[in-house]
């Protein structure tokens, strides 16, 4: 049976760090202390933003080959570590063996469906000649990385609902920060292990990536953008800032089941 450590690390800028063990996630069956992670401090959101905007640019110009080998890399981790995911979901969400199993195999379809989406971010060339004036003209359209992210994730599937964010980032070569759900933070700390392993550019020209970094609550996030607001949804959360308060789209299917 695979074991879990008793201490975890946060992963700021794709590097495991270790400042404190404050943060205590119970085993969900026995209702003791599973093991200890590293609890983000205002201070390490702000490093992990800044990380994340000086990574973009380098980001951003990964070829197709590069970010589908990162994927292609977690693919192959989460299967080898198989066995040690689905029963760190059994101890920190206390799912049964065969729910577990189903989540890890989620994880891998869905890097594994982006690693293969990751070369086919293609464009379109249209035809604007639809009246005389417009004879010859054509319009080309093509995708570009957005950026930074900012990711939350909920308790109650954490492998999937993570890699639902995690994934397509690194499909389109966007950067991002995560908070995972503070009683099931193993999984996606899991992830940025995996991640770490890999040969991404911006490692070599910044060393730094991505952030994942498990929290108390929200509100530390919130309260390092001014005039930001922390609205708690079961064991997630959404921040919504002044700047975004007009744009706001739920782009990212979610639900609410139950609360922790």
């Amino acid at each position: 049976m695979p074991t879990l450590k008793d201490t975890y690390p946060l992963y700021l800028c794709n590097k495991a760090e270790q400042p404190n063990t404050d943060l205590e996630v119970t085993d969900k069956f026995t209702g003791e202390v599973a093991f200890r992670t590293a609890l983000a401090s205002p201070e390490i959101i702000d490093e992990a933003i800044a990380g994340a905007v000086r990574a973009a640019e380098p980001m951003a110009r990964l070829a197709s080959y590069e970010r589908q080998a990162v994927l292609q890399h977690c693919v192959d981790r989460f299967t080898e570590r198989f066995d040690e995911l689905a029963y760190a979901l059994c101890v920190e969400a206390g799912k049964p063996i065969n729910d577990s199993e189903g989540e890890v195999t989620r994880l891998i379809d869905t890097f594994r469906i982006a690693a293969e989406e990751s070369v086919r971010m293609v464009g379109e060339v249209m035809p604007l000649d639809i009246s005389a004036r417009a004879r010859g003209y054509q319009s080309i359209w093509k995708r570009y990385p957005i950026g930074p992210c900012s990711f939350i994730s909920p308790f109650n599937f954490p492998l999937n609902l993570a890699a639902h964010k995690v994934a397509p980032a690194i499909a389109v070569g966007c950067p991002f920060v995560m908070k995972p759900a503070s009683k099931t933070p193993l999984g996606a700390i899991i992830m940025g292990e995996v991640l770490a392993e890999t040969d991404l550019p911006c490692l070599v020209i910044h060393g730094e990536n991505d952030a994942l970094l498990p929290l108390d609550h929200g509100q530390e996030i919130a309260d390092a953008v001014p005039g930001s607001r922390f609205l708690p949804v079961a064991g997630m959360g959404h921040i919504i800032t002044p700047a975004l308060a007009p744009l706001i789209v739920d782009a990212v299917s979610g639900f609410v089941a139950g609360r922790d």
